[in-house]
């Protein structure tokens, strides 16, 4: 039962912690409302576990064969960053979903995950510490305990949103909110470009 413990707070720890992931769903969460953002947090959710599953059965040592890989996943996910950044820099601040677009899907989610150093960091360091030699049973049991606590993590974070979209309900305070948050977005990436 301590494995358990100690693998829920990993997982809480590295899922509840402020990333691009979680400004995303503040973001959304504010913009668009809690129900609306459930795709995102369904896909960021599904996308972490498969990414986590994919190391803990050993796509890690596909990035020892070929490093080369990690600065391009890096790279991806720079670039994936400041697009975020300007399409929440560039949005008009319209509450109403029909005016704005829509919430961040599914797919969305689960793709930035996979663009997410973050996540990555999080994959190889739990994989490290709970499932080092490998044993398939301690992924999948690791696995479903990411799951849970990654959801109701980034959950967290959409509800946050939706608590501040009543203080949010003008244009232009939702600009600013979103200008906020995309310049937390475009600090991010440059951060992960640093040495």
């Amino acid at each position: 039962m301590s494995l358990i413990l100690s693998m829920a707070a990993f997982a809480l720890v590295a899922s509840i912690t402020p990333g691009p992931v979680n400004i995303v769903a503040l973001s959304s969460g504010a913009q668009f409302g809690f129900r609306a953002s459930q795709r995102h947090v369904a896909g960021a959710t599904l996308g972490f576990v498969l990414l986590l599953v994919l190391m803990g059965l050993g796509l890690h040592e596909l990035l020892k064969l070929w490093p080369f890989m990690t600065r391009v996943v890096q790279l991806a996910g720079v670039a994936f960053l400041l697009f975020m950044a300007f399409k929440l820099a560039t949005d008009n601040g319209h509450l109403d979903a029909k005016e704005s677009g829509r919430a961040p899907s599914m797919l969305y989610g689960a793709v930035m995950q996979w663009l997410n150093p973050k996540a990555w960091l999080a994959c190889v360091a739990g994989m490290g510490a709970f499932v080092a030699d490998g044993e398939a049973w301690l992924v999948w049991q690791f696995a479903a305990v990411y799951l849970v606590i990654c959801y109701l993590s980034v959950g967290c974070w959409v509800y946050a949103g939706t608590f501040l979209r009543g203080y949010l309900s003008n244009p232009a305070g939702m600009r600013l909110f979103n200008r906020i948050m995309a310049l937390l977005l475009a600090v991010s990436a440059v951060y992960l470009l640093l040495p």
